[in-house]
């Protein structure tokens, strides 16, 4: 049996977005209160257009052309060749789950009641989600203000009956997949078309499904790390409580504190207490302090996206009258992406360092006058008979080095269009879409600091590591055995890579340790 989410505008958070958008069991619908706001808002632009009055957006042409009265009989299809005219995306297409995000967030942000919509807008637009039928919408095209308006425009064109979209596994067209499950396309009324258009949906939902990812790949960051330290002998000081407590920073804190967990009661730590080695290599040492970073980034990404999936993102917004003022229809600039591309930006450079720092720690494994250990890791290669776990490293080194250009921000970035009115725009979307690369290239290189790890852990004869490395390591030896001699390693990192993503090896640590 399905369960149910009633959307209000105001309530959503990445977990709940992530929920909607991989489980197409559930059902959305409109809460009744936010109704009524919706309700109220179109009155506004009801009143207006019976009173004559020129507005942009519910009256006017667009953009360069908003000192274009339009006259009343053409206002429908004014908003419909808005969508038509707008829908020029290109490059791969959005997977399924970035489209189903955007579409809630978009019924969402209409749901607040400032976008002078029809409530059946917001309800057509939750059937489609409902049914499965999901808008083919290309990757590319948005500038982040007026928002998405390419990305959106695609969206758009399935509630029209127009366009392409994905119905149980088929490519149609949209108005097959409406006849198919009985929903009856959308004429659009004044503003609708602008309001389904303007705003930031499709670098909201991207970010918000990659955040999720990244706050996950946080988690195992500091257990590869933690595997490190052991691997190679490294001291446990750097984590002390006293050390977090002079530079409290809240990420550093709760880095210096999982450490503490996952390294506790190790022999390895006891058994070199007197080795000589005055001081670890800055990989080593500085977790607490880069992690904590990339801690305190993340979290200040899901602020700026929880507050973004519940904010009004269109222009112009519709007021009803209200102890704050009369009813207005307000040009504004709410569509513009800045915030959610500037966190997008700190999203792509906080990976981008959390990737770099552990592939100096997996040169440090490679290297017998750090490690202690054999060359390359692999046993008995004073020969160089085996070129062992060699380019494990390179492979990550060439991912950290494409992270370094990808991370350059996107932001700074900007291109005048629609005849110089639209001066300044956001590029918002593409840096969500860079974000989202950065992780994929960040989880391998995690994944191959684990693998290192784990074979560096295997010469350890004699002495267990602290618990919950000692926890990883036993379940990361199911899927990959020790590295003897030669062989292809790629498809052990790729298990690596979906121990990861299937929070198997999380949990299995988290048995030992509690959560981390």
């Amino acid at each position: 049996m399905s369960t149910s989410l009633a959307i209000t505008g105001e309530s959503l958070t990445p977990e709940l977005v992530f929920l909607i958008a991989s489980d197409p069991a559930i059902q959305v619908g409109l809460d009744p209160q936010a109704a009524k706001k919706v309700t109220a808002s179109r009155d506004v632009v009801e009143s207006v257009l019976s009173s004559g009055q020129t507005v942009y957006g519910v009256n006017t042409g667009f953009g360069a052309l908003s000192h274009k009265r339009i006259p009343p009989e053409a206002l429908a299809d004014l908003q419909a060749n808005l969508v038509r005219s707008h829908a020029v995306g290109t490059g791969p297409l959005l997977e399924e789950p970035v489209v189903r995000a955007m579409m809630l967030l978009r019924a969402n942000t209409l749901a607040k009641g400032f976008s002078g919509v029809r409530p059946v807008v917001i309800e057509t637009l939750l059937a489609l989600l409902n049914a499965g039928v999901h808008p083919i919408i290309p990757s590319k095209g948005s500038l982040g203000a007026s928002g998405d308006l390419a990305p959106l425009a695609h969206l758009a064109l399935s509630l029209i009956g127009e366009g392409e979209v994905m119905y149980l596994g088929d490519r149609m067209h949209s108005q097959e997949a409406l006849e198919l499950t009985g929903i009856t396309p959308l004429t659009l009324s004044a503003k609708e078309g602008l309001a389904l258009l303007n705003g930031t949906q499709m670098m909201t939902a991207v970010g918000t499904l990659t955040l999720l990812k990244a706050e996950h790949l946080m988690a195992i960051a500091e257990l590869a790390g933690c595997m490190s330290i052991e691997a190679l002998r490294g001291s446990h000081a750097p984590f002390d409580v006293r050390v977090a407590s002079a530079r409290p920073h809240p990420g550093h804190q709760a880095s210096a504190h999982i450490a503490r967990k996952l390294l506790a009661h190790s022999e390895i730590e006891s058994s070199h207490h007197d080795c000589g080695k005055v001081q670890d290599a800055y990989s080593m040492r500085c977790i607490p302090q880069v992690h904590g970073m990339v801690r305190d980034t993340l979290a200040h990404v899901r602020e700026v996206l929880t507050l973004e999936m519940n904010a009004a993102t269109d222009n112009p917004l519709v007021f009803p009258a209200s102890p704050e003022g009369p009813a207005a229809i307000l040009s504004q600039g709410n569509f513009h992406g800045e915030p959610v591309a500037m966190a997008m930006d700190m999203l792509s450079i906080a990976l981008a360092e959390l990737a770099s720092i552990s592939e100096r720690r997996i040169d440090k494994l490679m290297n017998p006058a750090f490690s202690e250990l054999p060359p390359f890791l692999v046993p008995d290669n004073r020969e160089g008979l085996h070129s062992g776990l060699m380019i494990v490293h390179y492979t990550a080194a060439s991912l950290v080095s494409e992270n370094k250009t990808l991370a350059h921000p996107a932001v700074v970035d900007s291109i005048p269009t629609s005849n110089d009115k639209e001066d300044h725009v956001s590029m918002g979307a593409f840096a969500a879409r860079k974000a989202e690369q950065v992780y994929q290239n960040s989880r391998w290189v995690i994944a191959a600091e684990l693998y290192s790890a784990v074979q560096g852990l295997g010469f350890h004869h004699g002495v267990k590591p602290g618990i919950g490395v000692h926890a990883a390591y036993q379940y990361l030896r199911n899927f990959i055995p020790p590295v003897d001699q030669d062989r292809v390693m790629a498809p052990e990192i790729e298990r690596v890579v979906t121990c990861i993503e299937n929070h198997g090896l999380y949990q299995a640590v988290c048995t030992q340790v509690g959560s981390f």
